[in-house]
């Protein structure tokens, strides 16, 4: 199976269609729709890339980012944050802050070349 990644979303719309989207591109899934589990779920799943919402109902994904790259067990991996009310694209050298950013709505083309540049190896990641 291909690279792991996590979504974090409490729309069950937005993670099955992205879902969809990321298996039919060869990536290993696992879905989660509340906050509160997500460190228990890296920790057991082990994702090479975390795509993740702002607005949960129960939680800031921004809190959650923070917290990820604060810790030396996740601070490696790889944060997509995805927002419909917020820009976050001006934080993103910020200590803590995401690796990247895509507004809602997104294009599926832009979201599945995102990820491809969150998992390429450092030493051909593309200069954007």
């Amino acid at each position: 199976m291909g690279k792991r990644i996590l979504i974090l979303d409490d729309d069950q719309d937005i993670l099955d269609v992205v879902s969809f989207l990321l298996t039919d591109s060869g990536y290993e899934v696992q879905m989660l729709n509340t906050g509160e589990e997500v460190f228990a779920v890296i920790s057991q799943f082990n994702p090479h890339l975390v795509l993740m919402d702002v607005m949960l109902a129960n939680l800031d994904g921004r809190v959650i980012c923070t917290k990820m790259k604060a810790e030396e067990q996740t601070l490696h991996i790889p944060v997509i944050l995805i927002s419909g009310t917020h820009d976050l694209a001006r934080t993103l050298d910020q200590i803590g802050a995401p690796n990247d950013f895509m507004a809602k709505p997104f294009d599926i083309d832009v979201l599945l070349e995102k990820v491809k540049i969150q998992l390429a190896p450092p030493s051909i990641q593309p200069i954007i």
